[in-house]
């Protein structure tokens, strides 16, 4: 099983952008934990991060037949980017959603998600963890599909 972890906006300045609001770890040690847990359920996985919403439709796009489902924090093109959706639903992979901070407890323009309604779920407000929960939450429901 091959999942993808595909990564948006800011997410690399993890650790030193808004500690109080995203935690301290950085997006290096989040992966490295992500991978860790991968290898520990028996799955592949694959990391990706972009600033440009162009580069992750892209990423998005070349999931079809790589990937048998993707862990996505497209941050803030979750809010913004009909583009990004479109991919989603154009590719047809199951994702799960997942949010370092709880968007729903954040300014009004940041509670409601292009991609909740597409994705198998939602991880949101567990920092770090926010992860960890996606991916086995996501491989389980693989599992469960595939009759694992």
């Amino acid at each position: 099983m091959h999942i993808a972890v595909l990564n948006g906006p800011n997410l690399n300045l993890l650790g030193e952008r808004e500690p109080d609001v995203y935690g301290r770890a950085t997006l290096r040690e989040v992966e490295t934990a992500t991978r860790e847990r991968a290898r520990a359920l028996g799955v592949e996985c694959s990391w990706t991060q972009t600033n440009h919403e162009g580069e992750l439709v892209e990423a998005i796009q070349g999931l079809r037949g790589r990937a048998d489902g993707a862990v996505i924090n497209a941050a803030a093109f979750t809010h913004t980017s009909l583009a990004v959706r479109d991919a989603l639903l154009a590719v047809r992979v199951p994702f799960v959603e997942v949010h370092l901070s709880n968007i729903f407890a954040r300014e009004p323009e940041r509670r409601h998600s292009l991609l909740a309604d597409l994705a198998v779920g939602v991880v949101t407000g567990f920092g770090a963890e926010s992860y960890r929960l996606g991916l086995e939450g996501l491989v389980k429901h693989l599992a469960s599909r595939d009759g694992r």
